[in-house]
């Protein structure tokens, strides 16, 4: 007999918070009536000034079965945070998930970009990617790498080497959903084999704040700039180069305006 459900969320705490916003966002999209226009990342939207949708397309499901696939994935790989001997554990959950989300979200719209400008690829312009499954493919990545011996269970009877789980998800799902998204999931792995291998390294708790800090301010920016969202305490406007936004609290009379250099890395980002 298993171990009691509570016990296994005492111990994978941000695996099992991750799980309940995504399982709250899917009721709050089936509630609102919304679809992947809504909520989607695409090459279009982005360049539009849509920033905002690598964070909401990420946390995303329209479908429960996808939703019951990407969950099922994350709880099994959540043994991540029980690894604190081995240098994994909860800290480093939390901040390379941040890592995931942005990383993965950022190279996806560079596929885009590479298929439309340099190989005229004009269909994946408006190709809409939602779902948690860029992280997931980040993580049985980076379990891969660092305990190759462990198991990915799916569903609770499904089992499979985490060795070559990135991969063989990455074929199977392509054949038995056409519709997902191949290039979110490579880049999950991309970016997985890049912690993993040590290239994006040097996380701790100043850079997660830091960055996640950086994540909410231009999330709030790019809401109130693309039109998607208006905050009424909040009002955008340029101050000596139109080219750079610049940000102002109502009531406190305070403006901060973004250097070049933030907006070159957040276009990157």
């Amino acid at each position: 007999m298993g171990r009691p459900l509570f016990y296994e969320i005492v111990e994978k705490p941000a695996t099992s918070c991750i799980i309940g916003i995504c399982s709250a966002i899917w009721f709050y999209i089936q509630k609102r009536n919304f679809g992947y226009s809504h909520v989607g990342l695409s090459y279009e939207n982005a360049i539009e000034g849509h920033h905002w949708r690598i964070i909401t397309s990420a946390f995303s499901h329209i479908s429960v079965i996808h939703l019951v696939f990407n969950m099922s994935a994350l709880w099994s790989l959540g043994v991540v945070e029980q690894l604190g001997h081995v240098g994994l554990g909860v800290a480093y959950y939390l901040h390379h998930t941040l890592v995931l989300v942005v990383l993965s979200g950022a190279l996806v719209l560079g596929m885009y970009h590479l298929l439309i400008q340099r190989f005229k690829i004009q269909y994946f312009r408006r190709v809409m990617a939602v779902g948690y499954s860029c992280v997931v493919f980040g993580w049985m990545t980076i379990l891969s790498v660092k305990q190759p011996s462990s198991k990915l269970d799916l569903f609770g009877f499904l089992s499979l080497p985490i060795s070559f789980a990135p991969f063989e998800s990455l074929i199977f799902t392509s054949i038995i959903v056409p519709q997902a998204s191949f290039l979110g999931h490579l880049s999950g792995i991309v970016v997985g084999y890049a912690i993993a291998w040590g290239l994006i390294h040097g996380m701790n708790n100043y850079w997660a704040i830091s960055m996640l800090g950086w994540i909410v301010l231009v999330f709030v920016v790019s809401l109130k700039r693309s039109g998607a969202y208006d905050f009424d305490f909040l009002e955008i406007e340029s101050v000596t180069d139109p080219s750079l936004p610049s940000v102002r609290f109502l009531g406190s009379g305070r403006t901060l305006q973004m250097s070049s250099l933030a907006v070159e890395g957040f276009e990157i980002v």
